[in-house]
């Protein structure tokens, strides 16, 4: 016989609902794209590496393929209400043991992201503390204050992380767009060029990385869905906020790449960006003083502060949905009573950050190229794999259950984003060593690709082992919150569209 539960059992196995809006959402999303990370690191890394200019019309391409993918993914999230996001939807899908192995692509794909910010932080902080404060810091002290406060947040309520993030990214966006006006304003050799806006600039040579390369900057847009059990009315919530968040990255992305075009003059922006990697800077400060580039470098610091925090609620959060359905140990499934946050996935989030931070500083591995770049990488493929593996099961999922869904939202969008996606997926395993900028020999191109396929092998095991081993248990992977009530004694009921 099952104890009854009180009311705060209940409190501490569930999200706190309804303190999230369209807007809270949409800056979770928008901050985990990091919008000044991705105008000041991907898009000249993009214009150097591939020496094509069409980025920018990659960007709108990119944009285009996520928003069809949002028509189906945001009508899955209708039926179902879960902040295992991919995981769970992958488990309705395709089926519960390959929604288990997504959800360790997941929290790999995640963590390495969430840890590469680190990094990142360590690497270009330690110049501005020793120009402005004759202070020279080791980058893994700066990586440990920022691990500090990400921590700290990570436990408290979730509506103030969002207001945090508001700050934030409103400060951010408005530095790229000073940028971009500064950039069109002041333009090269060239004048106001529409040379990168052109569809000649995209399909070339090396398209397949230049795509894959502005994919990199929508990571954080599915993001939207881990906070629908904390939002208000997700079923209208959810969509408004992935949908928005697609048409401001797609937008401002365009913008900012073209801008940077004009402003170095199309046929150099590859040398340029080839010779200088911080080429948004000292275009900035050729056209606004080094005061107004030196306000953007600390702004670049809050963009993956921000970054940062939002990864790390989305860790948690997937921790939380996992430990809910006791595929993780059932601790991770419960929530701090006074805040609604996952307090136990968000301390082990914080744990994994500090044991990285710690082996790279003993090992001497460079924080910005090792962990950031090889690290953001490598989790960014990740959601990429996740997200084409979803497109497939959300198309999957309608086939059983229409739901009263349209045509176009569980069939049309779904087929056309599979299979677009599904290209994207192979050119970024064929580029891989591009994305990296290492050569076809070095270890980590097959190395770090083949680390997903052994994660989802293993997640794929463990489903297996828990279907013999604890039938009760496999049978509730996927159902989100009513996993937890049947957990509590009640036998569950799986709805309609799971497939065992």
């Amino acid at each position: 016989m099952s104890r009854s539960r009180t009311p705060s059992d209940a409190i501490a196995n569930a999200l706190a609902a309804n303190r999230l809006g369209v807007g809270a959402i949409v800056f979770f999303v928008m901050s985990a794209a990091a919008p000044l990370t991705v105008v000041a690191g991907v898009v000249p890394t993009g214009f150097a590496a591939t020496g094509l200019l069409g980025l920018p019309i990659a960007f709108l391409v990119v944009g285009i393929v996520l928003a069809l993918f949002a028509v189906g993914y945001v009508a899955m999230a209708r039926q179902l209400t879960n902040a295992g996001a991919f995981y769970a939807y992958i488990s309705r899908g395709l089926g519960r043991p390959a929604g288990v192995g997504g959800s360790w692509v997941a929290l790999i794909a995640y963590n390495s992201l969430q840890c590469g910010a680190y990094g990142a932080f360590g690497a270009f902080g330690g110049p501005l503390v020793q120009k402005y404060l004759g202070v020279e810091l080791p980058w893994w002290v700066l990586a440990l204050l920022m691990w500090g406060l990400v921590g700290v947040l990570g436990v408290l309520r979730v509506d103030l992380n969002g207001r945090v993030l508001a700050i934030l990214l409103t400060l951010e966006i408005a530095i790229v767009l000073i940028f971009d006006v500064a950039d069109l304003v002041s333009p090269g050799p060239e004048g106001v060029s529409g040379a990168a806006l052109s569809p000649d600039a995209l399909f070339a040579g090396g398209v397949g990385a230049l795509l894959v390369i502005a994919m990199t900057g929508f990571v954080g847009f599915e993001s939207s869905v881990v906070f629908s059990e904390e939002s208000r009315d997700p079923r209208r919530t959810v969509p408004t906020a992935t949908f928005v968040s697609i048409a401001i990255i797609a937008g401002l992305y365009a913008l900012s790449s073209w801008a940077m075009t004009v402003a170095a003059g199309p046929g150099n922006i590859v040398e340029m960006a080839r010779k200088d990697p911080e080429l948004p800077f000292t275009l900035a400060a050729e056209r606004l003083g080094g005061t107004i580039a030196d306000i953007a470098a600390v702004l670049l610091l809050t963009s993956l502060i921000a970054a940062s925090i939002s990864f790390h609620n989305t860790i948690a959060r997937y921790a939380f949905a996992l430990g809910r359905e006791r595929v993780l140990p059932r601790a991770f499934g419960t929530t701090s009573v006074r805040t609604g946050a996952p307090k136990v996935g968000s301390i082990a989030q914080t744990v994994v950050g500090f044991v990285v931070i710690a082996l790279y500083t003993v090992m001497g591995w460079d924080p910005l190229v090792n962990l950031f770049f090889y690290g953001g990488t490598f989790g960014g493929f990740g959601v990429l794999l996740l997200t084409t593996a979803t497109s497939l099961s959300v198309l999957l999922f309608f086939a059983r259950n229409p739901s009263g869904e349209s045509a176009w939202r569980r069939v049309i969008a779904p087929i056309l984003a599979s299979a677009i996606l599904m290209v994207f997926a192979v050119l970024a395993t064929a580029n891989f060593a591009t994305l990296l900028n290492v050569p076809e020999t070095h270890p980590l191109r097959w190395g770090l690709p083949i680390a997903y396929v052994v994660a989802f092998i293993l997640g794929l095991v463990w489903a297996l082992i828990l279907r013999s081993s604890s039938p009760g248990v496999y049978a509730s992977i996927g159902l989100g919150p009513q996993a937890a009530s049947a957990q509590a004694g009640a036998a569950p009921v799986p709805p309609a569209g799971v497939k065992l």
